[in-house]
């Protein structure tokens, strides 16, 4: 029923975890993948294989999208390759460890650039193709940890309520140019940014029995609601911060 028939969708950080699992899913609903990496290039020409297996097209751009000018180039070569950018994928980010008052500037300001000033700097940067074109989807990942905080992870949270914030605001502003704009918050994902905290097995353990639902979900748990918000099915919806986490946490 979902069909992204010969849309373009340009996803941040789509070489691993739930970006990649939305590349592929997005190449299976008919659409053309655009995904950026930083630094595993094998990785990324993997999923784009994957992409092309569906008999779509599809490129890895090496892009640190926290750095404006190549978020700007990231653009330039989609634009370049396909013509079009019809949707956004904000999901590339980081999940480190700091406690407030030993935490490093450091730290901190390596957060906001990855999490939140690379989401500023890629839909700046698309939002002018979108608004000419009269159409667009972005999708924001942000995480239950900007809606309730997360001790020890203030950097985090903080990060992913900007993003929530900004999601929200540019959704008023952009609606009069049929651009739809939505967040997905997922809670703990079995990804590889969550191995080392995973490795223990008991905390694991612990984690999966406060879920309601009693798991922890895999990325293809979240990219489908990603591609639903990026589809026809979600034209009515604006402005939204959905949910993934197994009832966890009910925060609309």
């Amino acid at each position: 029923m979902i069909s992204l028939w010969n849309k373009v969708v340009v996803i941040t950080g789509g070489s691993r975890g739930i970006g990649a699992a939305a590349a592929v899913l997005f190449a299976k609903a008919g659409a053309d993948v655009v995904i950026t990496y930083t630094k595993n290039a094998k990785a990324a020409n993997a999923i784009i294989d994957q992409v092309k297996n569906e008999w779509r097209d599809g490129i890895a751009i090496k892009a640190d999208v926290a750095n404006s000018a190549s978020a700007k180039k990231v653009i330039q070569q989609t634009m370049k390759k396909f013509g079009r950018i019809d949707i956004l994928v904000n999901n590339a980010g980081i999940w480190t460890y700091g406690k407030i008052g030993t935490m490093s500037e450091k730290v901190w300001k390596e957060t906001m650039q990855v999490n939140l000033d690379g989401m500023f700097y890629m839909t700046n940067a698309i939002v002018p193709q979108m608004k000419k074109q009269r159409s667009g989807k972005i999708i924001n990942i942000s995480s239950t940890a900007g809606q309730r905080g997360e001790a020890e992870h203030s950097h985090y949270a903080a990060s992913k309520g900007g993003m929530i914030s900004f999601t929200k605001a540019i959704a008023t502003e952009l609606g009069p140019f049929n651009i739809n704009v939505n967040s997905v918050a997922p809670g703990w994902v079995d990804t590889d940014l969550n191995n080392s905290v995973f490795s223990d097995k008991k905390y694991k353990e612990q984690e999966r029995r406060k879920i309601p639902i009693q798991r922890i979900p895999t990325p293809d748990d979240i990219a489908g609601p990603i591609l639903f918000l990026a589809s026809d099915l979600a034209r009515h919806i604006t402005g939204e911060i959905l949910n993934v986490n197994g009832g966890s946490v009910l925060i609309g």
